[in-house]
C-alpha cells in the first residue's frame, strides 16, 4: 500500500441554524402566464428549477440536495417535502453518518453537517485548494471528501482537523464509498480505481477500468464485488476488488449517473429518466415516463417502491414489479 504523506489542517466550523419549513405537497404546474400558478409554484417545496444531485436517509427522514443550496426533507417516504436553502452554493454529494446525522459537500469546498432532523446545518471549510467532488461518512463516523488531482481528505473530529493525501495524478475522483470500517473505494477519471484497506490512512491503485473509462457512478457491494457506470449506457462489473472488469449488457446508450441498492435488488439510474434493474448478469429496463431529464440519485422505499431524483425537479416514485424485487442479484 502506498504511504502517501499526510498533512493535518485545522478549520473553524461556522454554525448556521435553520428553522424547519412546513411540509408542502408536490403539485403540478399551471401555464407559465398564469400569475396565480407562478405564485403557487414559488411556494412549493419541489421546483422545476431544481437539479437534484444526491439523496440519503436515516431512521426518520429522507434528505435530497441539489443546485443553489436546495435541501429537501421528507419524513413520510417522499409523500411531502419541506424546503431549505442553508447556502447559495450547489450541493454535490450527501451521506448519512452512523449517529444519524448528515454530511453534504458544496461546490465551494465546504462540508455541511446536518443534525438527525436535517433542520440545522453547520458549515466546515475544507483545507485543500483542489476542487472536491464527492463526500462520504465512514462507519466510524469520520468525514471524507475526494476530488481533483486524486486528492482525498479525512476528518476524525467532525471537521475540526483534516488529513490530506494525493496520489499526485492529474485526475478527478468523483465517487467515494466505504464498504466497511477498513475498506473503501474511489473512482473517477482515466479509469482510476483507488482503494484503502486501513480505513483511509493509505490509498493505492486497485486497478484500472477498460480504455480509461470515466466512471460517473460506482457502487461496491463488498470488498470484492462492485459496479461502475458512465457514458453510452456502459456498466462494468468486478468480482476481484477492481483488478479486472467485465462489461454488463444494458441495452441502452444513455449515460448512467447513479446506483441504488437495497433489499429488493440493485438498480441503475440514467439519462432520459431511465431506470435499470440488475437481473442475473445483465440489466433490464423498468418502464418509466419518457422524459429528456437525468436521474442521478435514489432510495429503495418500503412496499417495493423506488424513489429517484434528477433534473428539472424530477422526482419519480416507482412501484417495483414483484418479479423484479423477488429476483436475486
Amino acid at each position: 500500500m502506498r504511504n502517501a504523506q499526510l498533512r493535518t489542517w485545522r478549520t473553524a466550523g461556522k454554525a448556521v441554524s435553520l428553522a424547519g419549513l412546513s411540509a408542502l405537497l408536490l403539485t403540478g404546474c399551471e401555464a407559465p402566464l398564469n400569475l396565480e400558478a407562478v405564485r403557487e409554484q414559488s411556494q412549493q417545496a419541489v421546483k422545476r428549477t431544481d437539479f437534484y444531485q444526491a439523496m440519503a436517509r436515516n431512521n426518520d427522514v429522507i434528505v435530497l440536495s441539489g443546485n443553489n443550496g436546495v435541501v429537501l426533507v421528507s419524513s413520510d417516504n417522499g409523500e411531502t417535502w419541506s424546503r431549505q436553502t442553508p447556502t447559495s452554493d450547489s450541493f454535490l454529494a450527501l451521506d448519512v453518518c452512523p449517529d444519524q446525522s448528515f454530511i453534504a459537500l458544496t461546490f465551494d469546498n465546504k462540508i455541511w453537517h446536518g443534525d438527525a432532523s436535517a433542520e440545522n446545518w453547520t458549515a466546515h471549510a475544507l483545507p485543500s485548494q483542489e476542487q472536491m467532488m464527492t463526500a462520504a461518512c465512514a462507519p466510524d463516523g469520520g468525514w471524507w471528501a475526494a476530488g481533483s488531482f486524486t486528492t482525498i481528505q479525512g476528518s476524525a473530529d467532525q471537521g475540526e482537523t483534516w488529513t490530506e493525501t494525493s496520489l499526485n495524478e492529474d485526475a478527478i475522483l468523483n465517487n467515494l464509498q466505504f464498504v466497511d470500517s477498513s475498506k473503501a473505494f474511489a473512482t473517477g477519471e482515466y479509469g482510476l480505481v483507488l482503494t484503502t484497506g486501513d480505513g483511509g490512512d493509505n490509498w493505492d491503485y486497485a486497478g484500472y477500468l477498460p480504455e480509461e473509462f470515466y466512471a460517473h457512478a460506482s457502487y461496491f457491494r463488498s470488498a470484492e464485488e462492485g459496479w461502475v457506470g458512465g457514458l453510452n449506457g456502459f456498466i462494468y462489473h468486478t468480482t476481484d476488488g477492481g483488478e479486472s472488469w467485465e462489461k454488463s449488457p444494458t441495452g441502452i446508450n444513455a449515460p448512467v449517473f447513479g446506483f441504488v441498492s437495497g433489499a429488493s435488488g440493485l438498480y441503475a439510474l440514467a439519462d432520459n429518466a431511465t431506470v435499470l434493474k440488475y437481473v442475473g448478469q445483465s440489466w433490464q429496463k423498468i418502464s418509466t415516463s419518457d422524459q429528456p431529464l437525468y436521474l442521478r440519485s435514489g432510495l429503495l422505499l418500503p412496499n417495493h417502491q423506488l424513489l429517484a431524483a434528477g433534473g428539472r425537479g424530477l422526482l419519480l416514485n416507482l412501484d417495483i414489479p414483484v418479479a423484479y424485487s423477488a429476483s436475486t442479484d
